[in-house]
């Protein structure tokens, strides 16, 4: 539902622990086998251990021959933080413009570098402008951010972090990082408290990308009618909380079973939390995705219970799922 474009610059938007950097680890897990050009971790501001952990990692999954990582993270002075987002990029351009090569540019967080730029203008004397933010901050965000371009010789693609504080989407940092971005995932603290991961709110969640004449009929219809299926569900909670689910007329209660298991499909198990959640890893392609949905959508699964497509890879291990939790049932009324 938020393609990503070669090329472009992402979003990854959410309070605190909502899963934006594991999140951006999956992607990174994910995307560096099958990308062809370099790589470029950025860490601004973050904490000290998590550049430890991704060192680790893309160690053991051996891809450090094809990726650079710069950090200037929180125990750093404000200067080194403010300038660490444009060493980066001044790396990503040499690859891209120098060696010809594709760039894929991840930062960790934005907000962080908005934030280091308010504390060098307080410590400059400047006059603050709304909520104390310095009066430069849509320059210097613009600054940063428009080094990300294409050229004839290469494309430099950016997924960002971005930190919304006290889960406030008004905020002026989160509002001037929306403007620079072809693409926003925005995560959703009610989702992760429902255990729902990764906590992507379909519904706020946004992409250039999503038209027709991009993605193809087939998916702009599904992902319109899965949009359409979730605001459904939005409006008729308010419902169900005063009244019940019974109170609902049937053609409601079958937008309700199919918004929720929806919900339970879009979950998928990480391969970068497998140590702490006992779970296997699963890649699902966007063929699979749209096949699970779509059947989901036209009540294939309607007899299924939800838990049987929650943390799924693809739509018909739910049928194995199923059948393994009726015998273990069985097994326990015995």
């Amino acid at each position: 539902m938020t393609p990503l474009e070669r090329g472009g610059k992402t979003g990854l938007f959410g309070g605190a622990g909502v899963g934006k950097t594991v999140l951006l680890t999956e992607m990174i897990h994910n995307m560096i086998g099958h990308q062809e050009g370099v790589s470029i971790f950025c860490g601004i501001g973050e904490r000290c251990r998590e550049g430890e952990e991704l060192y680790r990692e893309m160690k053991e999954a051996g891809v450090l021959p094809n990726m650079t990582m710069v950090f200037g993270q929180m125990n750093e002075p404000p200067g080194s933080r403010f300038r660490v987002g444009h060493a980066a990029l001044t790396m990503a351009e040499y690859f891209r413009d120098d060696e010809h090569r594709d760039v894929l540019l991840l930062m960790d967080n934005i907000f962080r570098f908005i934030q280091a730029g308010m504390e060098i203008s307080g410590l400059m004397g400047q006059m603050p402008s709304r909520l104390g933010y310095q009066p430069t901050m849509g320059t210097e965000l613009s600054e940063l951010e428009e080094r990300i371009a294409n050229t004839d010789t290469g494309a430099i693609t950016s997924i960002q972090a971005v930190y919304v504080p006290a889960d406030d989407f008004t905020d002026p940092a989160a509002v001037h990082t929306f403007s620079h971005l072809s693409a926003s995932i925005v995560l959703s603290r009610k989702r992760a408290s429902e255990g729902l991961f990764p906590a992507v709110d379909p519904l706020q969640s946004k992409s250039k990308m999503a038209t027709p004449g991009i993605v193809g009929e087939r998916h702009y219809r599904l992902a319109q009618e899965i949009r359409h299926t979730l605001a459904q569900f939005a409006e008729l909670k308010d419902i169900i909380a005063m009244l019940g689910l019974e109170q609902l007329s049937p053609e409601d209660r079958n937008v309700v079973a199919r918004a929720r298991r929806l919900e339970r499909f879009l979950t998928q198990p990480f391969f970068t939390t497998e140590q702490f959640t006992g779970k296997p890893g699963k890649l699902v392609s966007l063929d699979d995705a749209l096949d699970g949905c779509e059947r989901i959508l036209r009540d294939e699964f309607k007899d299924f219970s939800e838990s049987s497509l929650y943390m799924i890879g693809t739509i018909d291990e739910a049928k194995k799922k199923a059948n393994s939790e009726s015998q273990s049932n069985s097994k326990f009324e015995a």
